[in-house]
């Protein structure tokens, strides 16, 4: 099944458990990295005016709150996030599929922490349940390199699309002389381009 274009139009952007305790966890890819692309992911969808979902599990537990880069970048989308108790996939958490399900977009964007517990649930149950997955694996990380692996083949083999955070963007704008565009370039710029070393 070839899966559509995802537009600023026709997707929404979930974003998974970045939370301070589960980002400690993360060996799979480098901290700062999965921090950088996960603000430009969250402020690219806040630019367009694409639905833009934040979710955590037991942030008085080890887990702890959203990491502060990310509440301050997008404070609205933080205020209204998703507080879930236990519930490992996400999308069998009440408030947060009920979240997800308002936003009336078919296609899912999803990064989070950990990729082998807290994405590849909420992506292979969103796929089975009818909706067009893309996992940004450069904004999500396990404790090993192994995890991380096993869960990005596990979720491709259910269906879900692995990309990363510049080529989503770019997929989004399609044209970078567009109003659209310019917004999403300037995320790219500000948060990625001029960052890397």
């Amino acid at each position: 099944m070839k899966s559509p274009l995802f537009t600023p139009e026709n997707s929404a952007m979930l974003l998974i458990d970045h939370q301070v305790g589960t980002m400690g966890w993360v060996g799979s890819a480098s901290l700062e990295e999965i921090k950088m692309n996960t603000i430009a992911l969250a402020l690219a969808a806040d630019a367009v005016g694409m639905p833009l979902i934040l979710t955590s599990s037991m942030e008085d537990q080890a887990q702890g709150p959203l990491f502060e880069e990310l509440q301050l970048a997008v404070p609205d989308a933080y205020a209204n996030r998703v507080l879930r108790g236990g519930v490992v996939d996400s999308m069998k958490d009440e408030g947060f599929a009920k979240a997800v399900k308002d936003t009336k977009r078919k296609n899912l964007i999803i990064a989070g922490i950990t990729t082998d517990v807290c994405v590849v649930y909420p992506a292979i149950t969103a796929v089975s349940e009818g909706y067009n997955v893309q996992v940004v694996v450069d904004g999500s990380g396990s404790p090993t390199q192994t995890a991380d692996e096993t869960a990005l083949r596990r979720m491709e083999s259910n269906g879900v699309t692995l990309t990363t955070t510049n080529q989503l963007i770019a997929e989004l704008a399609q044209d970078w002389s567009t109003e659209n565009g310019q917004k999403l370039m300037q995320v790219l710029f500000e948060e990625i381009l001029s960052k890397q070393h």
